[in-house]
């Protein structure tokens, strides 16, 4: 018996105004929403960049900051230490807290009663604390605008979450300018007065802790009034934060 072959299914007739079998093409993007996505890109690289900073400069040194490679360019060269926590009088890292942020290890990074304070006086006195500073001077630039401002805030809260208060005011004392071209505790101990961070007397860690507000135009060694009063006021605040427990942040 001969089988009779299966009839294949004819093809269908396209009808005027069937869409062809190909896949349709794709609608092309809105340029708002491509652009979106490419800043939320560039926001997350960031993110990401400055995540990494924060991980490594909390256990290595910071090799130098913006700030430092402008003065070299500028100057000509600059003055820079780094020296270990154990090689700085103690009597420093409390004379640079009661002069800078007496509050420092009561807070998350922003002194807020401080920050109400400048408010009511109209904005005519700095609220900004030893964390944002640190922030100021190791991830970012000089200069006051907003975009500088907003990513200090941004990065403040996450420096305090990853490092020690100690190390907050570790890298601080070796970073800070103590006069023109000078950074650091150690090279400024050696620039004012001829010995190391670790012999600072509590009148010499004072005197330096009492320029740090205008490094430029005042002098440790020879103090004109305002710095001289700083220094009595410092003097005495380095001596009530160890007593009433406000340096146990960084001293314990």
């Amino acid at each position: 018996m001969v089988e009779t072959a299966a009839k294949k299914p004819r093809a269908r007739k396209a009808k005027t105004g069937d869409a062809p079998d190909a896949e349709a093409a794709p609608v092309p993007e809105k340029g708002w929403r491509k652009g979106l996505r490419w800043a939320g890109r560039i926001a997350a690289g960031i993110a990401a960049f400055y995540a990494v900073l924060i991980l490594t400069f909390a256990m290595v040194p910071p090799p130098i900051n913006l700030y430092q490679m402008g003065e070299r360019f500028r100057l000509g060269g600059i003055e820079k230490d780094w020296v270990g926590w154990d090689e700085i009088a103690p009597v420093m890292a409390r004379s640079v807290v009661a002069a800078e942020d007496a509050n420092f290890c009561l807070h998350w990074g922003f002194d807020m009663a401080a920050i109400r304070e400048a408010i009511e006086e109209g904005g005519n006195r700095g609220a900004s604390t030893i964390s944002q500073q640190l922030v100021k001077n190791v991830y970012l630039w000089h200069g006051r605008n907003y975009l500088r401002k907003a990513m200090e805030a941004a990065l403040t809260p996450a420096v305090e979450l990853v490092w020690t208060k100690r190390r907050i005011l570790h890298v601080y004392l070796n970073v800070v300018e103590f006069d023109e071209g000078v950074f650091g505790v150690q090279a400024a101990a050696q620039h004012y007065f001829g010995v190391d961070a670790r012999d600072l007397t509590a009148l010499q860690a004072a005197r330096l802790a009492a320029v740090l507000p205008d490094p430029k135009t005042r002098d440790a060694a020879k103090p004109g009034p305002v710095v001289k009063r700083r220094t009595r006021s410092i003097m005495s605040g380095a001596e009530t934060i160890a007593a009433d427990g406000r340096s146990a942040c960084f001293e314990g």
